[in-house]
């Protein structure tokens, strides 16, 4: 089991960002109880709160790559302090990317409004993953979607750069770690949302061309296969 005693270093796409980031997070100072009874929401001048915002209203807007390098290295430096191997370290973090990815999809499902389709084949869903989620979640499409010919109920989602690798820089003693497990956990949280019911797993793929590529294997329950048959 490897000792993960080494810090992840998240740099930022731009490197005049980089600098202006604390090495140290200040400890939060107690805040004066609320006067509103006893909820402890902060009001704005307009008496509104985070939660009267319509959900549409960010539908279009994006996260600068800095601002998400550098909440995703926190991330991973707070479950690395939880775990004592690469592998806890993966399943923590598909554990957090679970948790995501149950919320997102009601998310998206709520912005399609009645124009909502509940995929109940194989096929459409797996196209709803590589295309509608991804597209939300990264700005495109994954790079690929491949069956499995040695399995019948696996199938890889293929993404030859990874945004959650691009801007992690992991100890070499930890090279085996692929933080992309993050991703797989929305995934599968999504595919189990949709009565798919299924294990994601990320796996990297190294290749000269694309150095940070990974492969998400899902492997189906029994279930699904057979209830595909049926709807055949």
């Amino acid at each position: 089991m490897s000792n993960l005693n080494s810090p992840f270093v998240p740099f930022s796409p731009n490197p005049s960002i980089q600098s202006g980031v604390p090495t140290t997070t200040p400890p939060l100072s107690a805040s004066k109880p609320s006067q509103l009874g006893s909820s402890n929401l902060r009001y704005a001048s307009s008496r509104k709160s985070i939660y009267d915002r319509h959900l549409n209203r960010t539908q279009r807007s994006e996260l600068s790559k800095a601002s998400f390098a550098f909440l995703f290295g926190e991330m991973i430096q707070y479950a690395q302090k939880q775990v004592l191997g690469i592998q806890d370290l993966e399943k923590k973090l598909n554990i957090q990317g679970y948790a995501i990815g149950q919320r997102l999809f009601e998310l998206l499902l709520y912005r399609e409004g009645r124009s909502a389709k509940r995929e109940t084949r194989l096929l459409g869903i797996l196209q709803f993953i590589a295309q509608t989620l991804y597209r939300h979640l990264f700005g495109k499409s994954a790079d690929g979607l491949e069956k499995s010919r040695e399995h019948e109920d696996e199938y890889m989602l293929i993404d030859h750069e990874p945004i959650v690798n691009s801007y992690i820089s992991v100890p070499k003693e930890m090279s085996q770690l692929n933080c992309a497990a993050f991703v797989a956990g929305i995934i599968e949280a999504v595919l189990d949302g949709s009565l798919f019911p299924c294990r994601v797993t990320a796996h990297s793929v190294f290749s000269e061309q694309f150095p940070f590529k990974t492969v998400f294997l899902i492997k189906f329950e029994e279930s699904v296969l057979e209830r595909e048959a049926v709807l055949q």
